[in-house]
C-alpha cells in the first residue's frame, strides 16, 4: 500500500516504507512513537546523504526532542559524519554547518588522496570543534558508535600498487563469501564506553573495539570515511591497536549486523535506497541480501522513484559528481541544494504520516 499525499494538486510520495517483521507488526499495532526506537542506523555513500538532509532534521529536531532514554546511533563512513553533528548540542546548527561544508568541497581536476584527506579535515573542522567533541562524548541521551575498517596484508599499503591487487582479491573472494573479508579487513567499532551498545557482541568478522575519547574521535571519524584509493588510510588512531584504519563501508556498507533489538523496539534506518547490501563489495553481487533476523526490528525510510524522478538525471547525488562538475562547483551544488530541498519535502510528507497514524498503511515488508 501506498501513502499519498497532496500538494499543489499533484500526487505527492516522496518515500518509501519497509520494515522487518519485528517492526512491521509493532508498527501496525502501535504506530510510530519515538519511545520505541533505540537504534539509529546509518549507511555509507558519499553524498547520497544529502537525500536524508530533511529527515536528520525532523527526527532530531522534533521527532526525538525530549528523550532522556539512550539512543545509540550506529554507522559507517559518511553515516558517522552526519552522527558527528547530530549528537552536538545544538543538531540543527551543526547539521547545517555540516551540509555547507560538505557542499563547498572544490577540488583539482584529477585529485590524489593526499588531497582528498586533506579537504575531509577541513569539513570535519568546520563543523567539529574540541567542544563539540566533548559534548558528543557526554551527551545526556545520545550513544554514538563509529564502524572503520582495519586493513590487513596488502591493504594496509599506502602504495596503489600493493591496493589495487589487494582490493582485487578481496573482491574476488567476496564474490563467493561474504565472510572472507575476515582476511581483508577487521571491524574497527569505536563506541561510546558509558552504556555498551546492544550491538557490541557482534562477531561475524574479526573485531577490535575501541572506545571514543577526546584523543581518537576526529581520527575514528576520519578513518570511518577514508575510502582506499581516494583517500589516504588513518595511521595508529589513538586507543587503537597500531595500523591502517579505512573506510567502514569496506565491511558495513548499508548496516547489516545484529543490532539486538527487543521485539517492542524499532531500529530506525533512514537509507538512500530500498535495499540493503551488506558490503561495499556487494554492489555488484546482487543476489546478496542481508541476515533476516537482523533486520526483523528495521524500519527503512527512504525516497521513492517519484522522488527520484524529480533529482538531476534522475539520479541521486553522488561521488561521481565531483567529476562530472568539475571545475563547475556553483552547478554542482545548485544540483545538490535541490536534493536537499526535495529531502525536507520528503521529510514533512513522513511527518505527516507519522503523526496522522497512517503511516502503518505504508509498510511494506523488508
Amino acid at each position: 500500500m501506498n501513502l499519498y499525499l497532496k500538494e499543489n494538486n499533484n500526487i505527492m510520495n516522496l518515500f518509501t516504507l519497509k520494515a522487518g517483521y519485528r517492526a512491521l507488526q509493532v508498527i501496525k499495532e502501535e504506530g510510530l512513537k519515538a519511545s520505541q526506537v533505540r537504534i539509529i542506523a546509518g549507511a555509507a555513500g558519499g553524498p547520497k546523504w544529502i537525500v536524508l538532509g530533511g529527515l536528520d532534521r525532523y527526527l532530531f529536531g522534533q521527532f526525538f526532542k525530549g528523550r532522556k532514554d539512550p539512543l545509540y546511533l550506529v554507522g559507517a563512513s559518511i553515516a558517522t559524519w552526519r552522527y558527528a553533528a547530530i549528537a552536538q548540542k545544538d543538531p540543527l546548527e551543526a547539521l547545517e554547518n555540516f551540509r555547507r561544508a560538505y557542499f563547498e568541497q572544490t577540488y583539482s581536476a584529477s585529485p590524489g588522496p593526499a588531497e582528498v584527506t586533506r579537504e575531509a579535515r577541513r569539513v570535519m573542522e568546520t563543523y567539529l570543534s574540541d567542544d563539540a567533541i566533548e559534548y558528543i562524548l557526554n551527551h545526556p541521551w545520545m550513544r554514538l558508535s563509529v564502524l572503520a575498517a582495519k586493513s590487513r596484508g596488502l591493504l594496509a599499503s599506502g602504495s596503489k600498487k600493493f591496493l589495487m591487487p589487494g582490493l582485487a582479491a578481496a573482491a574476488a573472494m567476496n564474490f563467493f563469501s561474504r565472510r572472507s573479508l575476515g582476511c581483508f579487513f577487521s571491524r574497527a567499532f569505536f563506541y561510546d564506553a558509558r552504556d555498551i551498545p546492544p550491538f557490541y557482541a557482534m562477531s561475524e568478522f574479526p573485531i577490535e573495539r575501541i572506545p571514543l575519547s577526546k584523543e581518537n574521535f576526529r581520527e575514528a571519524v576520519l578513518a570511518s570515511g577514508s575510502i582506499p584509493l581516494a583517500m589516504e588510510g588513518i595511521r595508529n588512531v589513538p586507543g587503537a591497536y597500531p595500523g591502517t584504519y579505512r573506510d567502514g563501508g569496506m565491511v558495513d556498507y548499508q548496516m547489516d549486523i545484529p543490532f539486538n533489538s527487543n521485539n517492542n523496539e524499532v531500529v530506525l534506518f533512514p537509507h538512500y535506497t530500498n535495499r540493503v547490501i551488506p558490503g561495499w563489495f556487494d554492489k555488484h553481487v546482487p543476489w546478496r541480501r542481508p541476515d533476516r533476523e537482523n533486520m526483523a526490528g528495521v524500519l527503512m525510510i527512504s525516497p521513492s522513484d517519484k522522488f527520484i524522478e524529480k533529482l538531476h538525471g534522475e539520479k541521486i547525488p553522488d561521488r561521481n559528481d565531483f567529476k562530472l562538475f568539475s571545475g563547475r562547483d556553483s552547478e554542482r551544488i545548485a544540483v545538490w541544494d535541490r536534493a536537499f530541498a526535495l529531502s525536507i519535502e520528503m521529510a514533512e510528507e513522513f511527518k505527516t504520516a507519522v503523526e496522522t497514524g497512517s503511516i502503518a498503511d505504508a509498510l511494506e515488508p523488508l
